[in-house]
């Protein structure tokens, strides 16, 4: 079983969200909601989904996590501006382990100055963004670069949820396990 921060705002991307959430708990993974204050109640964009943040990033270790996984909709851009929460996702880049993010959540990842070199995709949007801070771009459903996992959008969460499992999976170890 391995220990998993998903990275929560308001106005989250519903399904972005919840699908990968729900796939990772299915296996057995366990999955902790980070955000900037612990217990608020943060919406999804389309108003399908509420959630409540388990665990400030303050208060947050990223090394006490196998995995980190950022969903897109509108948060990625409102939570580039604390400094906190793109702390945290630069020092739980700097761990090694698996960080994935889905349509605009490689916002995040480029505001930590995590993409230069990598290659990567994202919502059509997001494409600009990650080439003007040095990322190669492609459109595929799921690309893996060395610790990385990035896709598209929405119709891409089966694949995403999947590569996910599958670089957990792989990998074996877990700080639940040692």
């Amino acid at each position: 079983m391995a220990k998993i921060a998903m990275i929560l705002g308001p106005e989250f991307e519903d399904s972005e969200f919840r699908i990968p959430h729900d796939k990772l708990k299915e296996r057995g993974h366990e999955v902790t909601i980070v955000g900037e204050e612990a217990d608020a109640v943060v919406e999804g964009k389309r108003h399908r989904e509420k959630a409540r943040v388990q665990a400030a990033v303050t208060d947050t270790r990223p090394q006490d996590f196998d995995a980190l996984v950022i969903p897109g909709g509108h948060m990625p851009d409102n939570l580039r501006t604390s400094s906190e929460v793109v702390g945290f996702i630069e020092a739980f880049a700097k761990t090694g382990r698996p960080v994935a993010a889905v349509c605009h959540g490689p916002q995040l990842l480029i505001e930590a100055g995590l993409v230069e070199g990598r290659t990567m995709t994202s919502w059509p949007s997001v494409r600009t963004d990650l080439e003007n801070a040095g990322a190669t771009w492609v459109d595929e459903e799921v690309v893996l670069d060395d610790n990385f996992i990035t896709s598209r959008g929405p119709d891409d969460l089966e694949t995403f949820s999947e590569a996910i499992l599958e670089v957990l999976e792989s990998s074996g170890q877990s700080v639940a396990t040692g």
